[in-house]
């Protein structure tokens, strides 16, 4: 069965000179998906979008594009089509003549591009502007005949190396609606690299978390989000990121470090407390203890803690608490002004926390339900 559309990236590396950029890298991306590669600067995700188009060789490993094998295939027989951060529109040329250059290169009739053209301006709302030149349009605009430039060609596959970084705050919510619905229009596979999360949850079906050359997840945006499998996942993924804190699982519970108000009950804790290496010791074990600022809720009589910073982002806060020697987030509706230094009280939903191996950074499988608060008001 064809295809048409798939990427498979199977055991990639990629090397410059000792650095290695990309390692064992395997990822399969559906046809007609909307997927995002998303992760800090250097983590890979440029580097393995431009492995896809042809742009760079690798050093071990197969890409598949349909059921083509094009590992050795260059960029113009890959059926691909790239949008790059920095547009490369032609400043001598017309928006109709940038658009239509794709075309031109592979000899089409005169007439079709025409054709062609019109359609694929008229998608970015640009058939009006078709006689002007690069200069003469806002950043927006050139964004749009960037991307009308890439549709023209009817490829299965469009890849997009972070396009909307250079526009303003508005105009790139403006053109983030207006490029999921050409990628839905259109049917095509569709890979965004980027470092704003926003932007990954807003668009893609599922997206790729990158550290260090590596995926350390896969899977929808909010399903990473609600669940990381991995430390790093948790503390990159969500404005504020999750807070993350030591502590020691055991028979008696949970016991976070500075927070005074008793253990977390976690009844079915044997097998996890027990664990294993060196972290494990008489039915007790470290942990990371993982919790979203959202789930860190201000009042009651549970921990105390005092104000650090708190900041007012409009229509929420959060607050920097001292806890201990930690400072933890919390993200409230409340956006009354706090004092610098006043004690407040820490209630901690337990079904939202998260533990985490501090020797490996991976998952501990505890089921959430099970956790349940001692000593802390509700």
């Amino acid at each position: 069965m064809t295809r048409r559309g798939s990427i498979s990236l199977v055991g990639i590396k990629k090397t410059y000179g000792r650095f290695t950029a990309i390692r064992d890298l395997h990822l399969d991306i559906e046809p007609g998906e909307f997927f995002a590669f998303v992760g800090p600067s250097g983590s890979g995700k440029t580097t393995s979008l431009r492995v896809i188009a042809g742009l760079e060789p690798v050093d071990a490993g197969r890409v598949l594009i349909g059921d083509a094998d094009v590992t050795a295939a260059p960029p113009g027989d890959r059926d691909i089509a790239m949008v790059f951060q920095n547009y490369a529109l032609y400043p001598h040329m017309t928006v109709a003549q940038n658009i239509a250059f794709p075309l031109r290169m592979v000899k089409t009739p005169a007439e079709e591009i025409a054709a062609r053209v019109r359609q694929a301006a008229e998608r970015v709302q640009m058939g009006h502007l078709l006689d002007r030149r690069p200069g003469q349009l806002s950043g927006g605009q050139q964004q749009r005949v960037a991307l009308a430039r890439a549709i023209v060609r009817e490829p299965t596959v469009f890849l997009l190396d972070e396009p909307l970084s250079n526009l303003d705050a508005q105009l790139r919510l403006d053109t983030r609606v207006a490029l999921k619905k050409l990628q839905l229009d259109l049917g095509v596979t569709a890979v965004y690299v980027t470092h704003d999360q926003e932007e990954a949850f807003t668009l893609a079906d599922r997206m790729a978390i990158f550290m260090n050359g590596e995926v350390v997840q896969v899977g929808a945006p909010q399903e990473l989000f609600e669940r990381p499998d991995d430390v790093r996942v948790a503390a990159f993924l969500g404005r504020p990121p999750m807070n993350l804190v030591p502590g020691r699982l055991d028979p008696d519970g949970l016991h976070i470090d500075g927070w005074d108000a008793g253990p977390l009950a976690v009844p079915d804790a044997g097998p996890l407390a027990a664990g294993t290496g060196s972290s494990a010791a008489a039915g007790s074990r470290e942990v990371t203890v993982g919790f979203r600022p959202r789930d860190l809720k201000l009042g009651g009589t549970g921990a105390r803690a005092e104000v650090y910073l708190a900041e007012v982002m409009g229509e929420h806060s959060i607050v920097n608490v001292q806890c201990g020697s930690h400072v933890l987030k919390a993200l409230t509706a409340d956006t009354s002004p706090r004092r610098v230094g006043a004690e407040v009280r820490l209630h901690l939903d337990p079904a939202a926390i998260h533990l985490f191996d501090p020797e490996t950074g991976r998952r501990l499988d505890a089921p959430a339900a099970s956790i349940e608060a001692v000593g802390v008001s509700s």
